[in-house]
Order: C-alpha cells, then structure tokens, then sequence
C-alpha cells in the first residue's frame, strides 16, 4: 500500500516531471517580480530529501535558491564523525548537487555553511571547496562574530564572501543587533558580510527597512519571515508584523539586486510545498500593488 508520505513523494516528482522539457530537463522556473528576485532557503522544505526540495522549488516556479547544508550532510553524526566526513567526502558528491539543480533550472545563489568556532582549520576551509564545487561565490552562515576576523583570510584566498546570518537571540558574541555585524565586517567589508533575516531582526527589535537602506551594498541575501514583535513566532505571512510588503516593495523601488528568499518556519497547515507557495503568492502580491 502506498503511504500518504510515498504519495505526496511522487505527487512531487510528478509535478517535476509535468515542466520537463524535450530533453528531459524542466522548464526553466522564472520568479522575478517586478524586478525583484524571489527564491528560497531550501531549509523551509527541510522535511523533504533534496530531490524532493528542488522539485517543490520548479513546481512552485522559484528560479534561485540558497542551500541549506542539512541537505547534502549525512543526518545522525557524531560531532567527530561529521568533521571527518567534511573533511574528506569528494567534491564529486557536490558536483552531483549542482548539476541537479541546473538541470531543473533553479539557479543556486549561495550554500549555507555554519562555521562555528570548534571547527577544524580544513573543516574551514573545506567549507570554501564546497561552495566552489556547488559553483556559488557566497556562503551564509548561522555563527558568532568572532568568526568575522577568523575567515576572512579563507574569505580572500578562495575569492569567496561569507554571509553571516542573524537570529533575534541578544546573547553576547551572536549575530541579532546592528552592532553585531557591524564589528564583523569592520575592515573586512570586502569579503565578510550579512544574510539579514527580516524576521529575526525584526523580532529582535530592529527595523529591517531602515537597515537595508543603510546597508543593501553588503546584504548578499534576505530570509522573508514574519514574527511579531518583541520575540514573537514565526507566522504564516501577513499574520505577524514583520514589515515584508515594505522591504520587497523597498527592493522593487530601489532597484537592490537582492534576492529575496522565503524562509518557511512557521507551523503550517499543510505540507512545505503548499505553504511556501502561499508564501510566494504573497510576495507576487506585495510587488505587483
């Protein structure tokens, strides 16, 4: 008997394959609205397999994505256990990632690599042959500011940027207030700069419209989230307060070659696809009233 779960799999694939083309690669997805670029972080389809996600991804009809790094790591390692595997699987197996997206069409923006400050000088580095196997010129990365200094010399060696990613926790040396990725990029502009998530800066208590007009020439990425204010959850668009409509319409009006990625974590009621397709559907909105 097929499961709901084996359903809803092929139901996936089988939409992947209704945009295939001639040769049997799909159709390329076309998300730019108005000039602005909407894509995802694979993370909000983080419940399905990779192939699954870029299905959902062309089915939807997003053109750009960011790659969340649970999806192309082995689940269930030891700490030791996945240092080795960083440290030592082929390229070949990013290669393999690479190419599936291509040929769906769904161009890969950035690989999300969360540097920590436990990480090896080659688990480092490798992070930067990952990003150049995948054929991406940004990492993002969920890490703690010192991390700013420690990888800028890898940032520059391997010709590489590296986001940092904020969330709305105020603990001492995490990414949440301006200030924090100010001392980050200080004298380091260049090569280290920021993945603002509207959401968790929002609820950390910043404004994320003022900040993008002050600083969209060092923002390689948005996550589209809506919480509420203070350190609220995360809610399906247009529930919370977090000012999306403004920021997409501030990237339309200011012409910001930003991609705008929806970053699905609210609890929705239905399955990942159907949810960031909600998303999108609301993004296609704001930009074109």
């Amino acid at each position: 008997m097929t499961t709901r779960r084996e359903f809803h799999r092929q139901s996936l694939l089988a939409a992947a394959a209704a945009v295939a083309g001639p040769a049997g690669l799909f159709a390329k997805p076309n998300s730019v609205v108005r000039g602005v670029d909407i894509g995802a972080q694979s993370y909000s389809f983080r419940t399905m397999p990779l192939d699954g996600a870029i299905a959902a991804m062309a089915s939807i009809g997003l053109d750009v994505c960011e790659l969340f790094q649970g999806h192309v790591e082995p689940a269930g390692l030891k700490r030791d256990e996945l240092r080795k595997w960083r440290e030592t699987v082929d390229l070949a197996h990013f290669h393999t990632f690479r190419d599936k997206f291509k040929a769906a069409g769904v161009k890969l923006y950035a690989y999300n690599y969360s540097f920590r400050e436990d990480y090896s000088d080659t688990e480092i580095q490798r992070g930067f042959d990952f990003a150049k196997a995948l054929g991406v010129k940004a990492i993002t990365a969920s890490s703690t500011v010192p991390m700013g200094e420690k990888l800028y010399p890898y940032c520059e060696k391997n010709g590489i940027v590296v986001a940092f990613h904020g969330h709305s926790s105020t603990k001492e040396g995490e990414f949440a207030s301006p200030e924090s990725f100010a001392k980050a990029m200080a004298g380091r502009e260049k090569w280290i700069k920021i993945n603002l998530d509207i959401g968790h800066f929002w609820a950390a208590g910043f404004d994320p419209l003022e900040f993008l007009e002050k600083h969209h020439q060092n923002i390689v990425t948005l996550h589209i989230k809506d919480r509420k204010k203070p350190q609220g959850d995360n809610m399906p668009f247009g529930e919370g307060d977090t000012p999306i409509v403004a920021v997409l319409k501030l990237l339309r009006d200011k012409k910001y070659k930003i991609p705008a990625n929806i970053e699905y974590e609210y609890k929705g009621a239905a399955t990942a696809d159907v949810e960031v397709k909600k998303c999108f559907e609301y993004c296609k909105k704001a930009l074109e009233s």
